[in-house]
């Protein structure tokens, strides 16, 4: 019995750390199965802190500007053209004015004048026998080279304006899309993230409260930067339509599979209007255009209102929308629309 018991003692001591690392090991498995099936919970937990953000600050939209008489608009009995207030258009203005205007009254009054003279010296019956001088080389030297150096003073500045008006924008351009649909406007702002927002024609009654010319008020404006030059990219999703606005001498068409392109500056705060100057259809007459046009601080206000980000890459904190942001109202009444339809 004594060398039973000997043998089996000396069995349990040979197996006895074998027996202890498995019990380890087994321990090891436990501890790592329980970790594994802790760690979704933890993760989840950890993600659903992270996808809650603190709560930003609101933008505000800074508040609608109301047009100034004079500014952007046509006064009444105008008959020139409007106050510009691009450099474009001074050079444009400045032609009109100071060079065309005076060139067309006085050629035209010096032709009436020679127009009456030989009415009055030629006349059958102060002259019964008729000249037969066939040639004047001195008159017609005159009526020749005269003629050619007007058209070139006028030809100068003329051929500069040309060029200023279709200068590429520079590379620090704000950059807007700008689509002619039928029958309202859509901008689009991709240097801002800005998705497109349409522009209707406001009613009578919501023009006239918010002291806005009729036919000419849209419900949401172009908003742009003063002092910053400006990139349009007009193209048309329809028809051809025509982007005018007098007082930034600012007109291209908007062509359908085209890209159009306008660059400008403008220098005065203000509301300035326009209209599509390209018969597009029933409602043609009612595709009114406003630029709200707000200085550096206030466009960066707007942008950030719209959930847009700035030129630095300030991106608009989490919050509401400005009130234009995908804002569609309805277009002008039916009995000022029309009944054809293209």
């Amino acid at each position: 019995m004594k060398k039973v018991k000997s043998l089996v003692l000396a069995g349990l001591l040979a197996f006895a750390p074998a027996l202890a690392m498995n019990s380890q090991a087994l321990a090891q498995d436990n501890a790592a199965t329980a970790a594994a099936e802790a760690a979704p919970a933890d993760s989840a937990a950890a993600n659903a802190t992270a996808a809650t953000p603190a709560p930003a600050a609101k933008v505000a939209a800074p508040p609608r500007m109301k047009p100034t008489e004079g500014i952007g608009m046509p006064r009444p009995g105008e008959i020139t053209l409007q106050e510009q207030f691009s450099p474009t258009g001074h050079t444009a203005r400045w032609l009109h004015d100071k060079m065309l205007l005076p060139l067309i009254t006085i050629i035209s009054l010096f032709v009436l004048g020679l127009m009456l003279y030989v009415m009055v010296r030629f006349r059958r019956s102060a002259n019964p026998t008729p000249s037969k001088t066939a040639h004047n080389t001195v008159i017609e030297v005159i009526w020749t080279v005269v003629p050619v150096i007007i058209l070139l003073v006028i030809a100068v500045p003329s051929i500069g304006l040309l060029a200023d008006q279709y200068k590429p924008a520079p590379k620090d351009a704000l950059t807007v899309k700008v689509t002619g649909y039928q029958w309202y406007w859509g901008y689009e702002y991709p240097d801002a993230g800005i998705p497109e927002f349409v522009s209707n024609m406001l009613p009578k009654d919501k023009a006239e409260a918010n002291g806005e010319p009729y036919l000419l008020a849209p419900d949401n404006r172009l908003v742009l930067p003063v002092g910053r030059p400006i990139k349009l990219i007009i193209t048309g999703a329809d028809v051809i339509h025509s982007f005018a606005v007098p007082s930034l001498w600012v007109k291209m068409d908007a062509v359908p599979g085209r890209l159009n392109e306008k660059s400008f500056t403008i220098e005065k705060p203000g509301v300035y209007y326009g209209q599509c100057s390209e018969l597009c259809g029933a409602r043609h007459a009612f595709m009114p255009i406003a630029i709200e046009a707000l200085p550096p601080a206030q466009f960066d206000q707007w942008v950030l209102s719209q959930g847009g980000k700035l030129a630095g890459a300030t991106a608009a904190p989490a919050g509401e929308m400005g009130p234009q942001q995908g804002s569609v109202l309805p277009g002008p009444p039916a009995e000022n629309a029309g009944t054809s339809t293209l």
